[in-house]
């Protein structure tokens, strides 16, 4: 029997206990639920149901791996009184669908005084504590363009540039509307996407944290795993559109931007791909 379940922190991608269902299937890498999600003393993730976001990743396993992952997670059964966490059932939002699942959640009195990770993602949350010198960050849409970079004075933090990067299971889409038209996004839904790979400094994070809007809650950071000439390059961050709308064309600035960042850089096929779908996006009426 299978079943679906919903995790947040260290059994996911990459993270110490992830090897317990590293063969099982990853329905979505984009996955979120209803809730709140904290930090323990013991510097572990704890989620309790509420009215805010957290993000995970969604997996279909084998029900035969919960006896394993109820050991890890302090579970030992729905009349047990000393349950670390609890196992629900749980509503969760993907890109393309919703599924119910499971997921280990901690009563809320157990968290009242643990410091609630505000982002809703623990692999974000970590990746603020460490601060890197440099990390990879992979761009899709205007952030291609050196010129953007130039006018902002940031270039210099830009130049090294790793490659052609090709991102599976995602396409990029424009489901996010400015004043004056559609920004682009990556969505969760099969397809295939294309964009640059670069290894930048700390300061151009930064850069990037406010130019996506982050706290106000525009984009979101993400991690995506990149293939560069064959070589795959793992926990690279993107951004990605929180609230996804209707997709409607960019303006002509915008795709000028994208364009003139994939020119010579993107394969050729994939840049007249995009160049064919934003011109085929319905035009935004304010």
């Amino acid at each position: 029997m299978k079943c679906h379940l919903f995790v947040y922190g260290t059994l996911r991608y990459l993270e110490e206990n992830h090897r317990l269902i590293k063969n099982e299937s990853c329905i979505a890498q984009q996955a979120w639920v209803k809730g709140r999600i904290y930090q323990t003393r013991d510097d572990y993730p704890a989620m309790i149901l509420g009215d805010e976001t957290v993000y995970g990743e969604l997996y279909e396993i084998d029900e035969g791996l919960l006896y394993k992952i109820h050991e890890l997670e302090g579970y030992s059964g729905p009349e047990a009184g000393d349950n670390l966490f609890d196992f629900v059932p749980v509503r969760v939002y993907t890109d393309s669908k919703e599924f119910d699942a499971f997921s280990y959640v901690m009563k809320p009195e157990k968290a009242e005084k643990m410091k609630e990770i505000i982002s809703g993602d623990w692999k974000v949350h970590q990746f603020g504590i460490k601060k890197s010198a440099e990390t990879l960050y992979f761009a899709y849409g205007s952030c291609m363009d050196a010129e953007r970079f130039r006018k902002a004075a940031v270039d210099h933090h830009f130049i090294n540039v790793i490659g052609c990067g090709k991102l599976e299971n995602y396409s990029v889409k424009f489901t996010v509307t400015m004043e004056d038209g559609g920004r682009a996004d990556i969505v969760e839904d099969g397809g295939s996407a294309e964009g640059i790979l670069y290894r930048v400094p700390k300061e151009a994070v930064e850069y990037l944290y406010k130019r996506e809007g982050v706290d106000s809650k525009l984009y979101r950071p993400a991690f995506v795993s990149v293939e560069v000439n064959g070589m795959i390059y793992e926990q690279c961050l993107t951004f990605t559109v929180i609230h996804k709308k209707d997709e409607c064309r960019p303006p002509d600035h915008y795709s000028t931007e994208i364009l003139r960042g994939a020119e010579g850089r993107l394969g050729a096929d994939y840049i007249r791909k995009i160049r064919v779908y934003m011109e085929g996006l319905p035009y935004f009426k304010p």
